[in-house]
């Protein structure tokens, strides 16, 4: 058996995925963030090129990326997209969801980073809400908004639970208990 080994290229990266975003339509109305990008990731090597490519049509050639390295274990200098390079900087000033894009002809844009481990649910509702035009919502402001939001799904998930696994009859529907003597029972009716 003969084994041959192809050598040209880098082949150490698994094939990028498309990158996942939602980007704010053509407007007038300037707001805090231009759209959301959910990466799989945390590898920003791995991820960066996959968002430049997606994102070369709309706004241009990406040639920097700015990041706050609080939520990035490592942040490469450069970064190859497609026989270029990206450069690559953090700032710890910069909000922690937050990626800047410049690009060198057309300018400045800036992305709410969805965490890689977001379920789809709240990865969808946090895109939609960074994508509306003229929005004054920070990405840190959404962020927060989106953890007091799934606390809440989680709390009435289980209230339900309690509720079902209780007949229903020991929560009230507020999600407070109730003393058994509070609920009438069927007897009681006045039959």
């Amino acid at each position: 058996m003969t084994t041959t080994l192809d050598r040209a290229g880098d082949r150490t990266r698994a094939p990028t995925r498309p990158a996942r975003l939602s980007l704010t339509r053509n407007s007038t109305l300037a707001g805090q963030l231009d759209g959301a990008w959910w990466p799989y990731s945390r590898d920003l090597e791995a991820e960066l090129p996959a968002l430049a490519a997606a994102l070369e049509e709309p706004w241009g050639r990406i040639t920097r990326v700015s990041v706050n390295p609080g939520r990035w274990p490592v942040i490469p200098h450069t970064v190859p997209v497609h026989g270029r390079t990206v450069h690559v900087g953090w700032f710890n000033e910069q909000d922690p969801d937050k990626l800047i894009l410049l690009s060198y002809a057309v300018g400045r844009w800036d992305v709410l980073v969805v965490p890689p481990e977001t379920g789809p649910a709240a990865a969808a509702r946090l895109m939609a809400a960074a994508a509306i035009p003229g929005s004054v919502l920070t990405a840190g402001v959404l962020m927060a908004n989106e953890t007091v939001i799934g606390r809440g799904i989680q709390d009435a998930g289980r209230r339900e639970a309690t509720w079902e696994s209780e007949g229903g009859a020991c929560m009230s529907p507020f999600g407070n208990r109730m003393d058994r003597k509070a609920v009438p029972s069927p007897s009681s009716s006045g039959r």
